[in-house]
């Protein structure tokens, strides 16, 4: 179905879904990429969305996105290779990323598009190689970051190159140049990448350990599984110190034993004005 994209814009529809980051002018031989991040408090299933080709300002080809539930504050960069992404730029902790076909950027301007199978047009993000930093000489491999989601898509200074000190690109993480940033990617660490609540006096227990510039933040921690749903909050809103940490014993709200699989855990951070930052960390549970 070919549909005017100024229609389907006029329609669209609130979603918590929205477009965070473009690669769309890699360096020769190299992936582009696209990243999204769930706004809101509730996991999102991606396979109720595609992302779509614009031709002449109409919508033409749908690229469906692969069965994921989202947490819910999280990021995730969508590629047709993401082993090209994850050579070319350092991933941080947690961070994720699935593979997709996507359609092609053309590196002079145009649009991303995220839609609902119904063509219904729930972001769009109107690029252009002016949003770049003019101090760049070399735009090839240098994302274009969304800085505020609680700003309109299209704004221009809503808009800018990821930074050089994070690689120029920061694919299923936290963007460097967000104005909602207010910790290191690095500021949370756990002791170990599972736990194995089992008793036996071996990694029995997972520590979340940090360190923080900031002395005036408080956080949200809670643990989500591989559907989304929540099993348990570690912290609600407590005020942290510039150090610290805390233990999860790879249980659930009600102290039983969760079943071995994949979790994440999930960060939120907040400062005195509101602005919010959400750092992801995978974590498994095994025997």
């Amino acid at each position: 179905m070919v549909l005017s994209c100024a229609a389907a814009c006029a329609a669209a529809q609130q979603s918590t879904l929205l477009l965070s980051e473009l690669l769309f002018q890699p360096r020769s031989g190299e992936a582009e990429y696209v990243e999204l991040y769930n706004a809101g408090s509730d996991a999102v299933q991606l396979a109720d969305f595609h992302i779509v080709r614009v031709l002449h300002d109409s919508l033409t080809t749908h690229y469906p996105l692969p069965s994921f539930l989202l947490p819910p504050h999280a990021f995730v960069a969508l590629s047709k290779d993401i082993g090209s992404v994850s050579a070319c730029y350092p991933i941080a902790p947690g961070a994720l990323l699935l593979e997709c076909r996507l359609p092609t950027y053309p590196n002079d301007g145009g649009s991303a598009v995220l839609a609902r199978a119904d063509s219904t047009v729930v972001d769009r993000f109107d690029y252009s190689p002016a949003l770049h930093s003019r101090l760049l000489r070399n735009k090839a491999g240098v994302s274009l970051e969304r800085r505020r989601f609680d700003r309109p898509t299209n704004e221009v200074s809503n808009w800018f190159s990821a930074s050089s000190t994070s690689g120029y690109g920061t694919p299923g993480a936290a963007n460097s140049q967000s104005t909602e940033w207010l910790a290191e990617e690095n500021a949370f660490e756990l002791s170990a990448s599972l736990v194995s609540p089992d008793g036996d006096g071996y990694q029995d227990e997972l520590e979340i350990s940090y360190r923080l510039d900031d002395g005036d933040l408080a956080a949200r921690i809670e643990v989500f599984d591989a559907h989304g749903q929540r099993v348990r909050r570690l912290l609600n809103n407590a005020l942290l110190g510039t150090h610290g940490s805390l233990v999860w014993d790879g249980r659930g709200e009600n102290g039983s034993r969760l079943p071995q699989g994949q979790y994440v855990l999930l960060i939120i951070l907040y400062d005195t004005t509101g602005t919010r930052q959400t750092l992801c960390r995978a974590v498994a549970v095994v025997k």
